[in-house]
């Protein structure tokens, strides 16, 4: 009981913390949320159990080493971001059909990372109530995607990063709340010598899995196309800091997993973390599928802000970004009734690898021109040819 209050009492610290007026009116911070809801959509929710099962104690590693590929990648667009500023938003003839081909491989990532986005919302949203059952979870995704869609109509831009302030800042507060939960819980095994023993595995498998993994890192690029309410500057200082923040909850997070969770008793289903983390606190599973509930909202509000922006730039403002929320959540729709989860993870991964790495040849282009930082177009080159990697070798997790 003691350790429910604990940890009920610290979400709420984190919550009123977050809402505050002085927070929620900084403009960095509502910069941040939106790469931020974006990143944390899904990873604490899938990434540990698929991590463990597939690399044992080695999980750590793998996250860690995804969060410098992801980081990597961001530095790239932050390289772009940088160019396009300095240049008036021109670039030349072949950087512009580079940066085209990216951008409309970006919007139909945004498609199938959304429709994930909220599917998984949907699972988590039954998954107390129906378990192993698939279409209630579709209803409650069909339900949530109208809603999303006819917010973003309604009130644009504004009404979708309020949408995400409020529930970044849920999702965050249970994050903490978890986080306090698994280290005591740590802790406690820690003390009379029961941390679990899990054994480390690397094989040709696994880092294929990884590869389709990407996703979970991804999110980040969204601050590149707010450029409609925020200068470069702070769309680059709100892409570092959100992945400063995302990776250090991710790489905490699967640490504390590795130590508590034993990979023999780790579910395949996509709402295994409930289960596991039940033998934690009771409080838990409760709270986590609030957190699954807002984390999957605010990234698919993300992702379909980042949309919006995307085409409104694509088509030079000839397609607005209200028009484009609808179009977006209704091809959602269809597509949440026609795959599964693991499914469009891999579609959504690889979507992503395409766009990130012709992203990656851009800035190479651009860095090779600056004639400055030869390291830097040699990582840059390097981070390409490692997106077509992952769009080549990348396996959906079964």
């Amino acid at each position: 009981m003691m350790l429910n209050a604990l940890l009920v009492a610290t979400g709420a610290f984190v919550l009123l913390l977050l809402l505050r007026p002085r927070v929620r009116g900084n403009r960095t911070w509502r910069a941040t949320v939106t790469p931020l809801a974006s990143i944390i959509g899904s990873g604490f929710l899938v990434l540990a159990p698929i991590l463990l099962r597939e690399f044992g104690a080695h999980a750590v590693t793998a996250m860690t080493a995804l969060c410098l590929v992801g980081y990597g990648v961001g530095s790239a667009i932050r390289c772009n971001i940088r160019a396009l500023d300095a240049r008036g938003g021109r670039l030349r003839r072949r950087e512009d059909l580079l940066d085209a081909a990216a951008s409309t491989a970006l919007a139909f990532a945004y498609l199938v990372s959304v429709c994930y986005y909220l599917n998984l919302f949907g699972a988590f949203a039954v998954g107390l109530a129906a378990p192993g059952a698939t279409w209630p979870g579709r209803v409650v995704t069909t339900l949530t995607l109208a809603g999303i869609g006819l917010l973003g109509w309604w009130r644009g831009l504004d009404g979708l990063e309020a949408a995400e302030t409020v529930t970044v800042s849920l999702k965050l507060a249970v994050i903490a709340a978890l986080l306090v939960g698994m280290g005591d819980y740590a802790a406690l095994l820690s003390l009379n010598g029961g941390l679990a023993a899990n054994p480390a595995h690397l094989d040709a498998h696994g880092l294929r899995i990884a590869c389709g993994l990407l996703i979970t890192v991804q999110g980040f690029e969204t601050s590149r196309y707010l450029e409609e309410k925020y200068d470069a500057a702070t769309r680059i200082a709100s892409m570092r800091l959100a992945q400063w923040w995302a990776s250090a909850i991710y790489v905490v997070y699967v640490g504390l997993a590795v130590a508590v969770f034993d990979v023999a008793d780790v579910g395949t289903e996509e709402t295994a973390i409930i289960g596991m983390t039940a033998s934690i606190a009771a409080i838990l599973p409760y709270m986590l599928v609030a957190a699954a509930l807002a984390a999957q909202f605010s990234a698919a509000a993300a992702d379909t802000n980042g949309c919006g922006g995307l085409v409104r730039d694509l088509t030079h403002a000839r397609v607005s970004a209200r028009l484009t929320y609808v179009g977006l959540v209704t091809a959602c729709i269809a597509l949440t009734w026609a795959a599964d989860i693991y499914a469009i993870i891999s579609y959504a991964s690889r979507a992503f690898a395409f766009y990130y790495a012709l992203q990656c040849a851009l800035a190479t282009r651009l860095s090779i021109a600056d004639q400055r930082h030869p390291l830097r177009s040699i990582t840059y080159a390097a981070l390409t040819l490692g997106m077509i990697a992952v769009l080549v070798l990348g396996l959906p997790v079964e």
